[in-house]
């Protein structure tokens, strides 16, 4: 095994923040460690905020992204579940890999803070911290799945408890969002999809929307959800936007729905009224990914109904930085992937 290889690491520059590809030696491994071989990585919105300085105490020279999925190149001397060669996916929180989420989990997100990502051709990690990957998916579709596959599945499955012939507003056409369509469609729940593009709109309802709404052309989209349901309101709402949208997420819940927070594409903000959710005897349900046995879950569910992720771009490990800024355009359908 080659002792040196590759990685891309976010390097402060003043007040902004710079891609630089860089080597990275070989550390030896730990009794309870692996070291995997990454073939394929994804990004998210995240890591555009961490491109951008947003990353709060984010470390100088941290390697950046959390999803990617590769085959183990070695094993410390007193791993026993996996052996070389195995497919895997890191879990976004190392530490979190069941059980209620503890504050202490957070430090452990790959690729923000002090912890470093994906975005390596080697990477070493714990053991435990890592999920078998679906047999019927390759490498750059399961490398999709560690943050946004597993928000959805945490959102509608884990905490909403998400049933057949209800109803489910999803906002966009991102990552997160289109998995929630794809695991909704599945359920033979009735999703809805937002958004300001009709092509999106028609791919969108060819992967099983119910309805769709152009919010470019019905602005209050919320009354659309209420048009739409009888006056009922979605039994559940992923709401992704923020501050600009939580006020018709609201206003579109159905009494005793649950909106699952999880966004902040339109920035952050004041938090709005929430009095009307206690009328609605409605809940809100903050989302920050999931655990590793959500994922393994997940992982099962998508095997069983053969549900291979959306994926619009996929590009070279060389061309790293043009997969940022299309990212940042807005124009993809789908999942942004960097093949390694």
């Amino acid at each position: 095994m080659h002792n040196i290889s590759h990685a891309y690491r976010l390097a402060k520059d003043g007040d902004a923040v710079q891609l630089r590809k860089s080597s990275v030696d070989a550390a030896a491994l730990a009794p309870r460690q692996i070291r995997v071989q990454m073939h394929a990585v994804s990004l998210n919105y995240r890591d555009l905020l961490a491109l951008r300085g947003a990353g709060g105490d984010m470390r100088d020279g941290l390697i950046p992204l959390s999803d990617g999925a590769g085959t183990v190149l070695e094993i410390g001397a007193e791993v026993r579940q996996w052996r070389v060669g195995d497919r895997v996916a890191p879990s976004f929180f190392a530490a979190w890999q069941g059980g209620p989420f503890r504050k202490t989990h957070m430090a452990s997100a790959l690729g923000g803070g002090q912890r470093d990502g994906v975005l390596s051709e080697r990477i070493v990690v714990d053991a435990d911290s890592v999920v078998a990957i679906p047999s019927h998916l390759s490498f750059s579709q399961a490398a999709t799945l560690p943050c946004a596959a597993v928000t959805a599945w945490h959102a509608l499955v884990e905490r909403g408890g998400m049933k057949s012939g209800e109803t489910v507003l999803i906002q966009g056409t991102g990552g997160v969002a289109l998995f929630a369509l794809q695991l909704a469609t599945a359920l033979g729940a009735k999703p809805i999809v937002i958004s300001s593009s009709e092509e999106k709109l028609e791919r969108a309802s060819a992967l099983g929307a119910w309805h769709t709404i152009h919010y470019g052309a019905q602005p209050d989209w919320d009354r659309a959800v209420l048009d739409i349901t009888d006056g009922a309101g979605a039994d559940h709402v992923l709401e992704l936007g923020g501050p600009a949208t939580f006020e018709r997420s609201i206003a579109a819940v159905a009494a005793g729905g649950k909106i699952a927070q999880i966004g902040v594409l339109t920035g952050f903000g004041p938090t709005p009224n929430l009095l009307p959710i206690q009328f609605l005897n409605a809940q809100i349900n903050g989302i920050c990914v999931g655990s590793g046995a959500h994922f393994s879950a997940m992982n099962r569910f998508l095997e069983t109904h053969i549900i291979e992720p959306v994926i619009d771009t996929e590009f070279s490990y060389d061309e790293v930085p043009l997969a940022y800024d299309y990212l940042a355009s807005g124009r993809h359908f789908g999942k942004v992937v960097v093949h390694m």
